[in-house]
């Protein structure tokens, strides 16, 4: 970061309101931003709220050669377009089962050590890719489930007959029945929640991309990544921020409606068996799309304009 940068910290000093101490969360990323666009919406929107404090950013895998390094190359090039100062972690190289018996990677080893201090602010463990990092800190020390919450932006929805293949579980089924079947506390946000998150470019080129570089990065970042073979499945001239959704339930748990359930068990094909022992987790139903939008793109004019 160049010495004669405003940091986000300094930016942050417009939000004129005041978040008590008793108010605020610890928070740990874990994402795949390389993967598409939708988590560096998540990524900003996160390091700017002054109720969470981002301790880390973890980068994940997907299906792709080299996929965790791009990811944490696209993390860090949010962050220092943001001017923030905020750890940035890499992760597992690929799915739990290719790397069994090797080192603990430095993600899961900060989670761990996150999750373990002595800290009255409670730690949410945002989960905006495959889960591979959390799953992996979870196995190497057990007794972190008790003591974070973690956040899920994946899986098909709770009994879906015919359910397609979900990517973010997809990634690593494994992973994400450890995760899924840990005990702790899980708040799932399935796909036919997060893909609910939609917004139109020609929005996201008036409200975001004049402000700051940070705008001009997520607004040239989707649309780079819209005009490829790989956005080919996009239906339309806009988008969803299907990882957001993880934020908004941090700083609003009831900004969407929910239910407890058993915990499903991910299939290869990422469809759901449901066993009788499974843990209760819970499930997000709906998200309040407007109040998860509009406090991103507000906090982002205020901050950046």
């Amino acid at each position: 970061m160049s010495s004669g940068k405003i940091t986000l910290e300094q930016r942050k000093a417009s939000l004129h309101y005041h978040v008590q101490e008793y108010r605020k969360r610890r928070v740990i990323i874990d994402t795949d931003a390389a993967c598409e666009a939708d988590d560096p919406f998540a990524i900003a929107q996160a390091l700017m709220s002054k109720m969470l404090e981002v301790k880390g950013i973890c980068a994940e895998h997907f299906l792709a050669e080299g996929s965790m390094e791009q990811s944490y190359e696209m993390i860090c090039r949010v962050t220092e377009a943001m001017g923030a100062d905020v750890p940035v972690l890499r992760g597992q190289t690929g799915k739990m089962s290719e790397h069994q018996g090797e080192p603990m990677t430095e993600a899961a080893q900060f989670i761990i050590e996150e999750t373990m201090k002595e800290d009255d602010k409670p730690l949410f463990v945002l989960c905006i890719g495959a889960v591979t990092n959390v799953a992996e800190a979870i196995r190497a020390k057990s007794e972190i489930v008790d003591r974070m919450t973690v956040v899920c932006i994946g899986g098909n929805p709770i009994g879906c007959e015919k359910p397609g293949w979900e990517f973010n579980f997809g990634n690593d089924v494994e992973a994400a029945n450890t995760v899924l079947h840990c005990g702790g506390d899980i708040w799932l946000i399935p796909n036919n929640v997060y893909g609910t998150m939609h917004i139109g470019f020609g929005e996201i080129q008036r409200r975001i991309a004049p402000y700051g570089e940070i705008g001009r990065l997520l607004y040239k970042n989707l649309i780079s990544f819209y005009e490829t073979e790989n956005a080919s499945w996009s239906a339309g001239e806009s988008w969803s921020l299907g990882d957001s959704p993880a934020v908004g339930v941090t700083l609003e748990p009831n900004c969407g409606s929910f239910m407890y359930c058993k915990a499903p068990e991910v299939q290869e094909d990422t469809s759901y068996r449901y066993p009788e022992n499974s843990p209760q987790i819970r499930v997000y139903t709906s998200i309040n799309s407007r109040f998860i939008i509009e406090d991103f793109i507000s906090k982002l004019q205020i901050l950046y304009g």
